[in-house]
């Protein structure tokens, strides 16, 4: 199913731990936008400015109706250290099981080195109120991305 997944597609349901105590899930935010992003390791360099780029619209987010969800395959513990550390205000979804990355189709194969693996390809989901894609960014590169999602979150 994942590999399907594009503009007008019906966003797949998730339900995660998520930082500070207590789930995040896209039930829970019907009727609103939902920017799901997806990053690879707490505490890296890439993760940590998104991050902070996400907390620090945080506000035009909330202005256009979108709530905005990172998701990696950290745990809750490691969420939540990484949100005190860096003054994140944005919600840290924990999705330990894959489940949500396999969903959304961002577990793929990487090469780094030489050396295969799989982990998290950075990407966006701007999910509308109607639960639906409504845009999707794939292979994200982190420097200036905030922005072109909320000019898109607000357009919508």
């Amino acid at each position: 199913m994942s590999e399907t997944l594009e503009a007008g597609s019906p966003a797949p349901a998730f339900a995660v731990p998520a930082n500070g105590g207590g789930t995040v899930s896209l039930a829970a935010l019907k009727g609103r936008k939902v920017v799901l992003y997806f990053y690879p390791k707490d505490d890296t360099p890439g993760c940590t400015t998104e991050a902070i780029d996400f907390t620090a619209r945080l506000a035009d987010f909330t202005a256009a109706g979108a709530s905005i969800v990172g998701v990696s395959r950290d745990s809750v513990a490691a969420h939540d250290k990484f949100a005190a550390k860096h003054g994140l205000g944005i919600v840290l979804g924990a999705d330990t099981d894959g489940a949500v990355t396999e969903a959304y189709g961002v577990w793929v194969e990487k090469m780094n080195y030489g050396r295969k693996y799989f982990g998290i390809e950075r990407s966006t989901f701007l999910i509308g109120a109607d639960g639906r894609i409504a845009r999707i960014w794939r292979k994200v590169k982190v420097k200036g991305h905030v922005d072109e999602v909320l000019a898109a979150a607000q357009a919508l």
